[in-house]
């Protein structure tokens, strides 16, 4: 009989499985109420951290829950710029500033965005990936999309050629 070589003994290996255990949950946008639709409110940035998942940074904001005694914690993926302890104003009358979510109809052309909803309502779902961004608001309108999405102003907190940031 021959020899076992060490190729046949190393193995294939196994089934590869995620490790999806430290995992700090599902980022999305605010649910849209009535203080968005027709005026802002503001949230400040607690903390940045690093999800396993993904190679950008995540944002905890909490806001004060307009309806009830309590304050209400988000996920947000973190745009670029963005620091602990800066407010974030989300609605249709929020300022043009970086971090704040606002409606696509209430930006101007050429404004950078990420974090881009394909309809009303579902909490962000385009341009979430690291160094991915839209950059014409009027491109999106032209094709037809409603103006009620929401987007986040600037970037996305990674740089092209860099192996990681620390935050």
């Amino acid at each position: 009989m021959g020899r076992v070589i060490r190729g046949q003994r190393k193995g294939a290996g196994s089934v590869f499985k995620a490790h999806v255990k430290h995992r700090k949950g599902a980022a999305k946008l605010r649910h849209i109420d009535f203080a968005e639709r027709h005026g802002y409110i503001k949230g400040i940035v607690k903390d940045i951290i690093h999800d396993p998942g993904r190679g950008a940074p995540l944002a905890k904001v909490a806001f004060r829950d307009p309806y009830r005694f309590k304050k209400r914690t988000e996920l947000f993926i973190a745009a670029e710029g963005i620091h602990t302890g800066q407010f974030i104003y989300c609605g249709k009358k929020a300022q043009l500033n970086i971090g704040n979510v606002l409606p696509v109809g209430t930006m101007p052309e050429g404004t950078i965005i990420c974090c881009l909803e394909e309809k009303p309502g579902d909490r962000g779902k385009l341009a979430r990936a690291d160094q991915e961004v839209q950059s014409q608001a009027s491109l999106w309108l032209q094709e037809g999309n409603p103006v009620q999405c929401l987007m986040v102003l600037s970037p996305l907190g990674f740089r092209c050629g860099c192996r990681r940031w620390t935050y």
